[in-house]
């Protein structure tokens, strides 16, 4: 019995020193896998997560995703900060995660064991790989009992569970008596909300321009500021005239004051002036576009508007226009109460002077002057139109420039 004892010591003494050959050194129990651990299979990596507090989280304690396991934690160490510490897991490579991942430390049951929760956000983005670090935002840990029984034993001792009792009395004070007040009161919020859910799109367009409103005033930020600042020294000025100004509307509250005192005092005539000129109006209404156009030659008169355009300053102007139709000239003459000329087959006047054409005999040729001026045009004679040809170069030799 003794020797199978020493046996069993010298077989448990060699697996230790064998075990600690292994990493070159022993360093306890923590670094000793526990039977029925998780499947790291062929390619496991490994990952670090930083917590704030760890608890009575240990070395080998299970890395769960969606409560399976699927790693283990290696080791714990104190971040540089002194105030957190990194949580060194290894996982098994299968295990497909995020690279924007996130870890909680739970509690299996009860008492039960802590464990790290790896868990993927509401939008996962990429993958998890060697020596990825989770970091502090981005884990969490829930409550322990102690502290959920320890928050519920100051809520229960000295907390506010007993002013509950004070308050639901106080209510109750208040309320009793007051049941048809409380009643109308409510009927009244009901009412209104009733209201305002009638009016929800006007008031949604006031909240929508107010909202267009403060764009507009934030893109005018840089004019509001430039108002501000000059707008001082014209404060300035204004408090230092407010005497005056104070002044000026108590002078104008008098002129007010006696204006209207003086249109009371003279109504009737008033009235009876704006009667008076009740004629007059619809006259000038009657007249229409006539008094503008009697206005123009007011200044003029009894010449046209266009006679201003004569006189300008100290010289005049004379604007002629000369009508050289033959016929209408011819027939100006003869429809002159005096004619120069009498045109073959007419009667005549008998003005002295004039030139009769019914004798037959040819018509005196007027004197042309003398020089070197071109020689108009000669009409032959006895073609028909002997004696008003005549007649014709007598009267435009001199406006052509001809003579005889």
């Amino acid at each position: 019995m003794r020797r199978q004892r020493q046996k069993i010591a010298v077989v448990m003494a060699g697996v230790l020193v064998l075990a600690g050959c292994g990493d070159g050194g022993f360093s306890g129990l923590y670094n000793t896998p526990l039977p029925g651990g998780a499947d790291l299979g062929d390619h496991p990596y490994r990952l670090s997560a930083q917590f704030s507090d760890v608890l009575d989280l240990v070395p080998q304690a299970s890395v769960k995703v969606n409560d399976v396991p699927v790693g283990r934690v290696e080791n714990i160490q104190l971040a540089p900060d002194t105030r957190s510490a990194w949580v060194n897991m290894v996982v098994n490579g299968d295990i497909a995660l995020p690279a924007n991942a996130r870890a909680e430390l739970r509690q299996s049951s009860l008492l039960g064991e802590k464990f790290v929760d790896l868990h993927a956000p509401g939008k996962p983005e990429g993958s998890l790989a060697e020596g990825a670090k989770i970091p502090l935002d981005r884990t969490r840990r829930n409550p322990e009992v102690e502290e959920v029984l320890g928050a519920l034993s100051l809520l229960l001792n000295g907390g506010g569970v007993e002013q509950i009792q004070k308050i639901s009395h106080e209510l109750n004070d208040a309320l009793t008596g007051n049941e048809a007040e409380i009643r109308s009161l409510l009927s009244q919020v009901d009412k209104l909300a009733t209201e305002l859910d009638g009016h929800k799109g006007e008031i949604l367009r006031a909240i929508d321009g107010l909202d267009k409103l403060s764009k507009t005033l934030a893109g005018q930020t840089r004019n509001l500021t430039n108002a501000l600042d000059n707008l001082s020294p014209g404060l300035k000025i204004v408090t230092e005239q407010r005497d005056q100004l104070v002044g000026m509307l108590q002078s104008l509250n008098t002129l007010s004051g006696v204006a209207t005192d003086t249109i009371k005092a003279s109504r009737d005539q008033l009235v009876a002036n704006l009667r008076a000129l009740q004629p007059a109006l619809h006259k000038l209404t009657e007249a229409g576009q006539d008094l503008p156009t009697a206005l123009r030659i007011l200044l003029t008169y009894p010449f046209p508007d266009y006679a201003g355009n004569v006189i300008k300053g100290d010289y005049a102007n004379v604007d002629a226009k000369i009508d050289l139709n033959l016929d209408t000239f011819l027939e100006n003459m003869n429809n002159s109460s005096q004619p120069i000329i009498q045109l073959p087959g007419s009667k005549g006047t008998g003005t002295p002077g004039a030139i009769p054409f019914n004798t037959g005999a040819a018509p005196p040729i007027l004197p042309l002057p003398t020089g070197d001026l071109p020689q108009a045009p000669q009409v032959p004679q006895g073609q028909g139109g002997d004696v008003l040809g005549g007649v014709l170069g007598g009267i435009l030799g001199p406006l052509l420039g001809g003579g005889r």
